[in-house]
């Protein structure tokens, strides 16, 4: 590395900002969440419903959806151990990976530039590539959210984080939605591309620290000495093993999984049986999400750094199977044709915003721990893992149960996290 251009980065015209600004923190962990909002909106909203209107079954889709989703089930074992027990870079502790993910996450796009829309095996192995680097990215960053944001500010991150999500999700859904159908794949993925280098610019340009290099890969000083790997999965295991912990899983599981049950057959329905069109789809579903994403993520973020994590997501629980009750009687009174806006508005909306409550309550649950990324994506990847296998699960669901059914076994998991959210210290602040 030319020495120049960190030496310029720190003091010079490549002067840009860092960490410890509040504002540079929101700006960069919003783009960053943004940009894994783009890939998401893309393949598991407007490609899911692209091909389900070409007559893809629920199945097939279930595993597109597995498939792509697998690396950030495995995510605490294959980034977490590396991101804690990292070196200290010139360039800053955790953005080298971050760095690095980020160029590997555009290469796995570029390189699906080279197959065709029939090729859907493919598609879904080049996606799977994608989510590594993208796997990686989320661990950097959320250790960064640890290292950097005080404890009253993550609520309101935590808000950011959301809020850039469902915007690049909402974006990416409406977008490319329709020019899946109306240019195909080749346009699609390069506009892909496109937004996805503009929303990966912020994470590029910021420094960790105001001394820390723009660009540098060496060492700052001595090679740091490591916990052997070994002790150090011990020591996660026995953390993970306290009862606390254990219930964290459960719930951040239980969510996701629910609601992945409910949301891929409602979609393959109307899409298949109501005749919905896949961009129309895609636009609505865009557009609920974005409305509760946005303002309803910055709104509870601030309630959750004034009044802690509990009340807010209480009451999230309690408002969210009460909307999937109510989602369930109008599909048993058959008006799943005529209310179906209203069931979307119903089953997208309060739900999304649970993630807003539940995050700061889980980094504190990790935070001055020594294995605290790692710890933090184990709680991440029980929600990924839960909404795989909700959807997996609800591929084979949907030929023989009900979505009336299915609308209840969502709100009846909701109504028991709100009970456990209730009892005992589950989500105080560690001490």
């Amino acid at each position: 590395m030319h020495p120049s251009l960190s030496a310029q980065s720190r003091v010079g015209w490549l002067q840009t900002p860092s960490l410890a600004g509040r504002r540079a923190r929101y700006g960069v962990f919003f783009a960053t969440y943004l940009y894994q909002g783009l890939i998401a909106g893309f393949s598991l909203t407007a490609q899911a419903n692209h091909l389900a209107a070409r007559g893809v079954s629920a199945t097939e889709v279930g595993f597109h959806f597995a498939l792509a989703g697998l690396p950030w089930t495995i995510q605490p074992i294959l980034w977490g151990p590396l991101i804690d027990r990292s070196a200290d870079f010139r360039m800053g502790r955790r953005r080298p990976f971050a760095v690095a993910a980020i160029l590997g996450c555009h290469a796995a796009i570029a390189l699906m530039l080279l197959l065709s829309a029939d090729q859907v095996g493919l598609l879904g192995f080049a996606f799977l590539v994608h989510s590594v680097f993208a796997s990686l990215l989320d661990t950097a960053c959320d250790r960064m959210i640890m290292d950097h944001v005080p404890g009253d500010e993550l609520g309101r991150v935590s808000a950011c984080t959301r809020a850039g999500f469902v915007a690049g999700t909402s974006l990416s859904a409406a977008l490319f939605g329709w020019t899946l159908a109306a240019y195909g794949l080749d346009v699609s993925l390069a506009g892909l591309l496109a937004a996805g280098i503009l929303a990966s610019l912020p994470m590029l340009i910021v420094r960790e620290a105001p001394s820390d290099a723009l660009v540098d890969f060496g060492r700052r000083g001595s090679a740091p000495r490591r916990i052997p790997f070994p002790r150090f999965l011990r020591r996660l295991g026995l953390a993970l093993r306290r009862k606390r912990a254990l219930q964290l899983l459960a719930l951040c599981f239980g969510l996701d999984g629910a609601l992945g049950l409910f949301e891929l057959p409602f979609s393959v329905d109307l899409l298949q049986g109501q005749g919905w069109d896949a961009a129309a789809l895609s636009r609505l579903q865009a557009g609920l999400a974005l409305v509760s994403g946005t303002a309803g993520a910055f709104a509870i973020g601030l309630w959750s750094d004034r009044a802690g994590p509990v009340r807010p997501l209480r009451l999230l629980l309690l408002a969210s199977a009460m909307t999937f009750v109510l989602a369930g009687a109008l599909i048993a009174a058959g008006l799943l044709g005529s209310a179906a806006p209203l069931i979307l508005a119903l089953t997208n909306a309060l739900p999304g915003l649970l993630i807003v409550a539940l995050m700061p309550a889980l980094l504190q649950a990790s935070r001055g721990r020594a294995g605290a990324a790692t710890q933090f994506e184990v709680y991440m990847a029980a929600m990924n893992l839960g909404s795989v296998t909700g959807t997996v699960l609800a591929g084979w669901l949907a030929p023989i149960m009900p979505l009336a059914v299915l609308s209840a076994v969502v709100a009846a998991v909701f109504f028991g996290a709100f009970l456990a959210v209730g009892r005992g210290d589950l989500l105080a602040s560690r001490g």
